[in-house]
This record gives C-alpha cells, sequence and structure tokens, in this order.
C-alpha cells in the first residue's frame, strides 16, 4: 500500500470544513479513487461510493428537484443498506464530470451540511460548461497528483528518518557526503525512469523489471490517447493528440519554447491553441509561461503567447522517449538538449506537485534564460537546471542584474555556495 500525503489533506478538509463539500481534480490514474475510498472507509461509520461511469443509472437522483432532502431521499433507493447518520457519513461521488446536475447540487448538499460530501473527477476542467450553476462558495477545490520525489521514496523503503537527515544539509548549506549524495542522485534518477505513478511504482515494487514498468507506463499513455478520442471535440482529436505526442520533441530542442511549428510544419497558434488548452483543462500538461520583468507579481507580467509545455508526470515523458531512454538515464550517459529537458521536466513535477506555478524568464535581447521563478515572500527567486556542471552565465547576470537575496542552480552533482547563488543537487528540490 502506497503512502500518500493527500490523505492528511482530506483529514485537515474533514476538521475544518463549514459547509462545504470537497472537489478533488487530477488526471487519471493518479489514484484519487482509492485515497479516497480508504479515506471514507476508515473514518466514518456509513460510506456511499457513488461512480457515475460504472453506475450512470445514479444519475437519475440528480435529476429534477435538487434540494438535499429529495437527493438523500433517491440515493436511499440504490443504497437500502446504508443508514444516513448525521456527522458520520461520507458521500463520495467519482467521475462526477459525467453526471453536471450532481456538480450543480453541490451547493444544496454543502447548506444541509448533515453528511460529508466529496466529489472527484478527471475531465472536470472540460465539461465546465455543460454545468448550469458552479456552486461557488460551497466547495473547496483541490488538485492531487501523482506520488512525488517524498512519496517515491517512502514507497522504495527510504524512510522519514533519512529525509530529515538529508534536509538538514540542505538547511545549513553543507556539502552531502560524497556516498549518500550518490546514493540520492541514484534514487532520483529511479524516480526519473518510474516517475508517480501509483500503477507503475506499485509494478516496479512488486517486479524491480524496468520492462514491466515500461509496460504498465504505455498502458497509461495509451489510455490517455483513448480519453482524447473519446471526449475531445471532433474537430480537436487529432490536433489534441498530435500536441502531446509532440511535447518529447519540443523538451529535446535548445530553445525549450512550445512552437506549432513542431506540432507540424507550418502549424500555427490559430490551429492548435484550442488544442493545448483542452490537454490542460484533462490534467494533462502543465503550462509554463514566460514573463516580461521578473518582479512580483509574477502573473501580472505572463507573456500569453510564450509558454512552455511540460508532462504531468516524468516517468511518462521519459517512457515516450522509448524504453532505452531508461537505461541512458540509469547509468547516467544521456547527453545534449534532450537531457536538459529531462531535467526540465523532473524539476517541473516536483514544483507542481508542491502546488507552486510555473515561471521562466527569456530575455529577449540576449540569450539569457531562467527556467523556473519562484517568489518568497513577494521576492522572486530564480532557479537554474543544468543537465551539466559547468558555468551558469544567465543565473550569475540575473543575480547581478536584479539582486535576489538567493538564487538556485540544480545540477547532478554536490551542494555549493558562492556569495548568494546555491548550487543544490537535483533531488533538493523537493525541499524549496
Amino acid at each position: 500500500m502506497l503512502k500518500r500525503k493527500f490523505l492528511q489533506t482530506l483529514t485537515e478538509w474533514k476538521r475544518t470544513k463549514e459547509k462545504e463539500c470537497l472537489l478533488v481534480k487530477g488526471a487519471r490514474q493518479i489514484g484519487k479513487t482509492y485515497i479516497i475510498d480508504k479515506f471514507g472507509r476508515e473514518n466514518y461509520g456509513n460510506y456511499i461510493y457513488v461512480n457515475f461511469i460504472t453506475e450512470p443509472r445514479i444519475k437519475e437522483v440528480f435529476e429534477g428537484t435538487l434540494t438535499a432532502e429529495e437527493i438523500y431521499k433517491r440515493l436511499s433507493v440504490f443504497f437500502r443498506n446504508v443508514r444516513f447518520v448525521e456527522g458520520d457519513t461520507l458521500i463520495f461521488l467519482d467521475e462526477i464530470q459525467e453526471c453536471p446536475n450532481a456538480r450543480t447540487a453541490l451547493k444544496f448538499l454543502a447548506i444541509d451540511d448533515r453528511y460529508d460530501v466529496i466529489a472527484s473527477g478527471s475531465l472536470l476542467g472540460i465539461n465546465y460548461k455543460q454545468v448550469t450553476s458552479i456552486p461557488v462558495g460551497y466547495e473547496r477545490q483541490i488538485e492531487m497528483y501523482s506520488l512525488d520525489f517524498e512519496e517515491f521514496l517512502w514507497a522504495i523503503g527510504v524512510g522519514a528518518d533519512t529525509i530529515e537527515y538529508i534536509k538538514v544539509y540542505f538547511e545549513r548549506k553543507e556539502k552531502i557526503p560524497t556516498a549518500i549524495n550518490e546514493q540520492m542522485l541514484g534514487y532520483m534518477r529511479e524516480y526519473m525512469i518510474v516517475g508517480g505513478m501509483p500503477e507503475v511504482v506499485n509494478t516496479y515494487i512488486a517486479t524491480n523489471h524496468f520492462g514491466e514498468v515500461h509496460d504498465a507506463q504505455k498502458k497509461i499513455t495509451d489510455a490517455y490517447l483513448d480519453d482524447i478520442a473519446k471526449y475531445a471535440a471532433t474537430m480537436e482529436k487529432p490536433k489534441a493528440r498530435n500536441c502531446y505526442l509532440s511535447i518529447p520533441r519540443q523538451l529535446a530542442k535548445e530553445n525549450k519554447k512550445f512552437q506549432f511549428s513542431v506540432v507540424e510544419n507550418g502549424g500555427r497558434a490559430r490551429k492548435y491553441e484550442n488544442s493545448l488548452e483542452w490537454l490542460r483543462d484533462a490534467n494533462l500538461i502543465r503550462y509554463c509561461n514566460n514573463v516580461s520583468t521578473p518582479e512580483f507579481p509574477l502573473i501580472a507580467y505572463e507573456k500569453p503567447d510564450q509558454f512552455k509545455i511540460y508532462l504531468n508526470d516524468i516517468g511518462l515523458l521519459v517512457s515516450m522517449y522509448g524504453y532505452e531512454m531508461k537505461q541512458a538515464i540509469l547509468t547516467d550517459a544521456l547527453k545534449g538538449p534532450v537531457k536538459g529537458g529531462i531535467y526540465e521536466n523532473l524539476i517541473a513535477d516536483i514544483l507542481i506537485k508542491k502546488g507552486l506555478p510555473l515561471y521562466y524568464y527569456k530575455n529577449e535581447s540576449s540569450s539569457q534564460e531562467i527556467e523556473f521563478l519562484l517568489t518568497r515572500q513577494s521576492e522572486i527567486v530564480p532557479v537554474e537546471v543544468k543537465s551539466n556542471n559547468g558555468a551558469t552565465v544567465s543565473l550569475n547576470n540575473f543575480l547581478k542584474e536584479f539582486s535576489p537575496s538567493v538564487g538556485f542552480k540544480f545540477i547532478s552533482g554536490n551542494l555549493g555556495v558562492v556569495d548568494n547563488k546555491v548550487t543544490l543537487p537535483l533531488y533538493m528540490a523537493m525541499f524549496l
């Protein structure tokens, strides 16, 4: 059984909620159903699980009058053996995007507040227009992701005490003992290969076989492509598919900015931008927006026509390059621009799972580029990702021009400090 941080998130919601339902968003196959089901069975005396895909007849519960009293009365018809006990009942509405009326009904269930309600969906972003009334103010939205690096470490047997021990070096900015650092970098390479999709991680733990891992990853990628074929608008199906499949090529370029001409020769934004938005709304990709100036707040300086795209899971990206890429990463033999793209997606993976927005800075008058910009107490912190241990011209220039209190450089090496530039091994991104 995989240990997930999201279980604590659910516990905290139960403790602090006031007349609100919980809406859990996220891509398919990241473990939403499993963890919410586990939470319901362990924390409530009475638990109802509704899946609108496997049990489409239950949509009838949300037709007609949507008062809480009527909804609970209709649910009792389908779940005759479940007792509704105030304060000790959880109703889990899974795949709620398949029943827009149920999304509307969350408002009335929240106001009633006799029973706890959690809703979950993988494709909520692509069908919001079908919902007649979004329950603003009556649902707390939380996004869930596949396993982050720390959860992956737990899964392969690295204890919390070991992680805390490593964190001390990060906090003190001290060089890590070589043997320990190499071991942690080895774990990081495993995470790059396996990623955080629960089925893939469980396959790795059970078999310790990268061939089995690759097969599990391909099954998930194929399922995502099937979702595009099933749910995307007819005109968007081939375009969304081609955009998704182009991402490994996009990240293999020297210039990682998303270019529509890589999707198709002569491709233009007008043709493909809706397809990219569909992929984003389905939680399959993440945008990283360029900013005109690295100042707080970054959102005010976004350049909407300049962005990078990262996949929602580093393991899926690596698998899309083919099985041989696993060996190249595991032996640290990978070189060239593709290595830089994979490292960038790795750090993006870690930042996304910490709930951080993604921004980068590209100076149009020079080759200066900072892969990521973070905000800390209204200050902008630059983050550079290097696929080798060479010079950091862009970061050095940024520190000189904008004078932040600190800048981070991530490498496949050890920790070091020069003035306000802190070089960190890749795995320490989990401590940012």
